[in-house]
């Protein structure tokens, strides 16, 4: 078993003992099973999975580090994580909408608020990717 944690600057998201767990990186998705070598990497959009006692479940997560330490103990420090039965479709639909609205009106592309505005269209993007995989949808 591993002593997994998923915490977002607001709170955390999950902490529990699991099986496995694989995980969207910028070096590519990676899976992790007890006794896995210790490692850092840094997140990328995408959908963790995990799979605990209840089975197994999936997220939406964007932006952060994971630590593999030793003693099977997994933290993730996300900017974004969201299970995807908590994920409401239409208010994701909403704020992708108002990002690229407000993009399309800044002047010029390097404005911080730019990429600003591409982070929240790429986090709400994932969520929807993830939760129409999952959700049976009309």
């Amino acid at each position: 078993m591993l002593k997994f944690k998923i915490v977002t600057p607001e709170k955390t998201i999950y902490e529990n003992e699991i099986f496995q767990v694989t995980i969207p990186t910028m070096e590519g998705e990676i899976t992790v099973l007890p006794n896995h070598i210790p490692l850092i990497s840094v997140l990328k959009a995408g959908e963790l999975k995990f799979k605990d006692k209840e089975g197994q479940q999936q997220m939406a997560v964007s932006g952060g580090f994971l630590e593999v330490r030793g003693k099977n103990e997994i933290v993730i420090l996300a900017d974004h994580a969201q299970r995807v039965a908590e994920i409401d479709i239409d208010k994701a639909e909403e704020a992708r909408a108002r990002a690229e609205e407000q993009m399309a009106n800044l002047k010029n592309a390097q404005d911080v608020d730019y990429a600003k505005l591409q982070a929240v269209i790429d986090r709400e993007l994932n969520k929807l990717k993830v939760v129409k995989k999952y959700r049976k949808l009309p």
